[in-house]
């Protein structure tokens, strides 16, 4: 729900400011669709949007005298919204950069209805994504695969930008899961003798993850999946595809900016996004191969199994994802980079010599030569849609 307060300065004639504001309101709500609060913040930042409509000018004192009060709630992220009239617009710009000498963050929302019709929607849907990610907790099944020497996470800055917490869970205890988990019989799908043989297995882990999920109260989880490789002969792919699929976000390599990233994407557009990395790269051209052993199921059009590819064990996913405008994302360990660029999938491939689910992809070349510059690790997600807007406005 969106709630618009507002603050008007008693010099202003209030019959003539509130004939401006039904109008200016109707303009971007045609059709209602917002709890209009008044001049009463005793509530304030309690709905998925609350919006300061600065109604007038002058009214630059009204607001800092209400801000410690907002501020004792915790609330540090500010929507002024103006029509440009009666010196809104002016007033905005002084409380704006006020809150900047605080240190807080703002934004004067102000254009044509059909700019701000679009904008706040965004916003909404960026601060519903927000609450959906505060106080998540975030499991870390093992330590990152050793070879992930540059995506580690921070902690405490995890739980100051996103409100989440890192869980940390001993692979040991997983372990001890698997040993007793039930198993699923291979389903009729054609499959070689070796996948078939391993997928009772890999069912295992699964149903060992659904139970240290609900232990530990987990909303997300990275697994060291290659420890279970040489631990119980097989791999995670199978569990964390349908983990994926169930909207559970879920990591490969103990990855957790990868997960970072997962959740974010997950939050905003209902989508985890495809885990994988780069195989190869044209920066003439801008294409990019990606690859994964593993998929969300709700993700592919279609699928089938195969084994681990860097162990030839296991139980791998070769799915193909519908081809079109997709998002390739991937933030930092400590949430103070990203970055994210659309494209096209151009087609779906398989060579034995990669990772099983392998995506052409159509960047620019400008983009595809951000992986060979600066980039963030290798894993990146690419999420089906272009989303760059949603993103870059939630970060």
């Amino acid at each position: 729900m969106i709630a618009i307060y507002t603050i008007t300065s008693g010099l202003h004639d209030e019959q003539s400011v509130s004939k401006i504001s039904d109008a200016f309101l109707h303009g971007i709500f045609p059709e209602g669709g917002f709890d209009y609060r008044g001049s009463n913040f005793q509530d304030f930042g309690s709905h998925t949007l609350d919006l300061i409509y600065v109604r007038t000018g002058g009214a630059e004192g009204i607001f800092k005298s209400l801000l410690p009060e907002m501020l004792s709630r915790g609330i540090e992220r500010y929507y002024l919204l103006t029509s440009g009239k009666s010196n809104s617009l002016a007033a905005s710009l002084e409380i704006l950069s006020y809150l900047k000498q605080q240190g807080l963050q703002g934004e004067v929302l102000h254009g044509s209805p059909d700019y701000l019709k679009e904008r706040v929607k965004l916003l909404e849907k960026v601060a519903d994504a927000r609450r959906r990610l505060s106080g998540v907790r975030i499991g870390v099944i093992g330590q990152p695969s050793d070879w992930l020497i540059a995506s580690h996470a921070d902690a405490v800055k995890v739980m100051d930008r996103l409100g989440a917490r890192l869980v940390e869970v001993p692979m040991e205890e997983l372990l001890q899961e698997i040993a007793k988990a039930p198993q699923d019989a291979a389903p009729a799908d054609e499959m070689a003798p070796k996948v078939r043989d391993a997928f009772p297995g890999a069912t295992r882990i699964y149903h060992a993850l659904q139970v240290i999920v609900e232990r530990y109260g987990l909303g997300a989880f990275t697994l060291r999946c290659f420890a279970l490789l040489t631990a119980v002969g097989n791999t995670g792919c199978l569990a964390l595809a349908s983990f994926n699929a169930d909207g559970i976000p879920a990591a490969c390599e103990g990855d957790v900016p990868a997960l970072l990233s997962m959740m974010i994407a997950q939050a905003l557009t209902g989508k985890t996004g495809f885990q994988a990395n780069p195989a190869r790269i044209d920066v003439e051209t801008g294409q990019i191969l990606f690859a994964h052993c593993t998929v969300p199921f709700n993700m592919v059009t279609n699928w089938n199994y195969d084994t681990h590819f860097e162990s030839g064990i296991g139980v791998g996913i070769h799915g193909e994802l519908l081809q079109g405008p997709v998002t390739v994302f991937k933030v930092s360990g400590n949430l103070e980079r990203h970055f994210v660029a659309e494209g096209e999938l151009i087609y779906n491939q398989y060579e034995e010599n990669l990772c099983r689910t392998q995506v052409m992809l159509q960047l620019s070349p400008a983009d595809a030569r951000y992986f060979l510059t600066d980039p963030i690790g290798n894993h990146h997600i690419i999420l089906p849609g272009r989303h760059k807007a949603l993103l870059e406005a939630l970060l």
